[in-house]
């Protein structure tokens, strides 16, 4: 069910970005709503925001895609300058209540996951499968976009609730 989901993020963060942008431009929603839901949706699940539901990321994606722009590398410099949200929700993957996890006895370090997530592609200090490498799905830059669950086959990666 999740991975079916993950397959559907661009289309989920044009439908929800088109939302947004509409409740803050049409109907004159402050954007401070916005910017406090983004805050408790962080806390629970990280920084989401700027791949599921972010009208400009979703811009920011469509552009790049067109321009045939290498996506990993505009990724990861993706929220750097001026959005408020995606700070504030960096900063609240670590202490966020659903976390991508990793199960030891079923995965076999096939390495697609590093392959896929943009972090671990551009910064080798990182790695959601080797050890005593850093945990990419907490790092600031990590935006949760879950590809590297999509495309793990042993269906060793999962977003898990943690205290």
């Amino acid at each position: 069910m999740l991975k079916k989901i993950i397959t559907k993020r661009k289309i989920i963060q044009f439908i929800v970005g088109f939302g947004v942008y509409t409740a803050v431009f049409k109907y004159g929603i402050n954007p401070f709503y916005v910017i406090a839901g983004a805050i408790i949706l962080g806390s629970l699940m990280g920084k989401t925001f700027c791949r599921w539901m972010c009208p400009v990321g979703f811009l920011m994606e469509a552009f790049n895609t067109a321009m045939g722009k290498d996506e990993k590398t505009h990724l990861y410099n993706y929220h750097k300058v001026g959005c408020p949200i995606a700070w504030i929700q960096g900063y609240l993957n670590k202490m966020s209540f659903f976390k991508i996890k990793r199960d030891l006895s079923t995965c076999t370090s096939c390495g697609l996951c590093d392959k896929t997530c943009y972090i671990t592609a551009l910064n080798k200090d990182f790695s959601l499968y080797k050890q005593l490498k850093k945990d990419p799905a907490i790092a600031y830059k990590c935006s949760k976009c879950l590809d590297c669950i999509a495309v793990c086959p042993t269906d060793s990666l999962s977003l898990k609730f943690e205290k």
